[in-house]
């Protein structure tokens, strides 16, 4: 059955979405991009996404497309006419649609709106269950990853090469420090019981996920330190896990093939786990 998909005001089948082939987004990857989570058919920390997004179209000096009020409307819409109980929400903005230069078009040209769903199973995932693991790449990204741009050419070269050396994902790693995955951000648990993540920077995309994540670890008592932490400290850990929008929270058992821990899902991970989707079936909109 075919979706709905949203494109610049107008809820069509997807075989009938047009962009334009000047659209800026496509040519340039001058666009960001936001991905909310759906669960029992509402929206998972849609406020701090557009917080974000504002953050990104500011750092990029593109016009925002609609009020936040009116991509809530837009979002639930687009949930209600694909009857998504359990899933995503994508949303990408560009600077719209102007003549190919490397210099910005005007500043009143429109730009691109475009949202579409997809329809997955978030809370029960094998992964949940058995861990994921993941191969160690170079981090050769550009030095603005904290703008959640659509420039996701190396991240999927690194995801699959990772899938290809028999892991599930990558970890990006930069002068021995691990930054990120290659949609997620990194988390240890030390032999002590600290949660370990990358403090915030340009280095690293400030993640919604992470932030309930580190909030609700805090709650729980956890000690957290946001620093840097290597590939090597990451291998000896206790625990390790990712945190995402489509991702939730997601123990890591091995590392190039190192096992963490015990090399099954550890019990901070999980609990974690539970609770983030417990807080976020409650504050869901």
């Amino acid at each position: 059955m075919s979706r709905i998909v949203y494109v610049n005001g107008a809820y069509v089948p997807e075989a009938e979405a047009r962009i334009s082939v000047f659209d800026r987004g496509f040519l340039f990857a001058d666009a960001v991009y936001e991905v909310t989570t759906v669960l029992g058919g509402k929206l998972v920390d849609f406020r701090a996404h557009m917080a974000r997004l504002d953050r990104s179209l500011s750092e990029l000096g593109l016009p925002a497309p609609a009020s936040h009020d009116e991509l809530l409307a837009i979002h639930r819409e687009l949930a209600a006419r694909n009857g998504v109980d359990e899933g995503l929400i994508y949303m990408q903005v560009t600077r719209g649609a102007a003549d190919r230069d490397f210099l910005f078009p005007p500043q009143d040209t429109p730009p691109s709106l475009v949202l579409f769903t997809q329809t997955m199973a978030l809370r029960d995932k094998p992964a949940a269950r058995n861990g994921i693991r993941v191969a160690s790449v170079p981090d050769l990204r550009w030095g603005r990853r904290d703008i959640k741009t659509v420039q996701l050419l190396y991240p999927s070269m690194a995801k699959t090469q990772a899938v290809r050396q028999g892991a599930d994902d990558a970890w990006l790693v930069e002068d021995g420090i691990v930054t990120e995955g290659t949609s997620n951000n990194a988390h240890i648990i030390t032999a002590e019981g600290t949660l370990v993540t990358r403090d915030l920077s340009h280095s690293i995309l400030h993640g919604i996920t992470r932030a309930a994540v580190l909030r609700l670890a805090a709650d729980i008592g956890l000690r957290i330190e946001e620093r840097s932490f290597t590939l090597e400290e990451a291998k000896a850990a206790k625990e390790a896990f990712i945190t995402s929008a489509s991702a939730f929270v997601l123990p890591v058992v091995s590392i190039d093939g190192a096992a963490i821990g015990d090399g099954r899902p550890g019990p901070i991970a999980g609990r974690l786990r539970d609770i983030y989707i417990e807080e976020a079936d409650r504050t869901a909109i």
